[in-house]
């Protein structure tokens, strides 16, 4: 039978709860008789989720609540390339 786990993919510093946060995947893993076939990943979400919508602004789209919007990315452009 297949089993569903929430791992964590990063930590990573948000500033606007102003704490570590994680970033969790919720993967599916096939069942034993099924082996050659690959994990799914089906849903996302932040550790400090909860927390950020609490806040009058839209969070990100790992909280849930803008979609469109995801800081880290942006952080992760903006470094130089060595």
């Amino acid at each position: 039978m297949a089993y569903r786990n929430w791992e964590v993919l990063k930590i990573s510093y948000c500033e606007r709860v102003e704490d570590e946060v994680a970033f969790e995947a919720e993967i599916v893993y096939p069942a034993t008789f099924l082996p050659e076939q690959a994990p799914r990943i089906i849903a996302h979400r932040c550790s400090r989720g909860l927390a950020c919508n609490t806040f009058q602004q839209a969070g990100c789209c790992w909280s849930g609540t803008n979609p469109g919007y995801d800081p880290f990315k942006e952080s992760e452009a903006s470094k130089p390339v060595p």
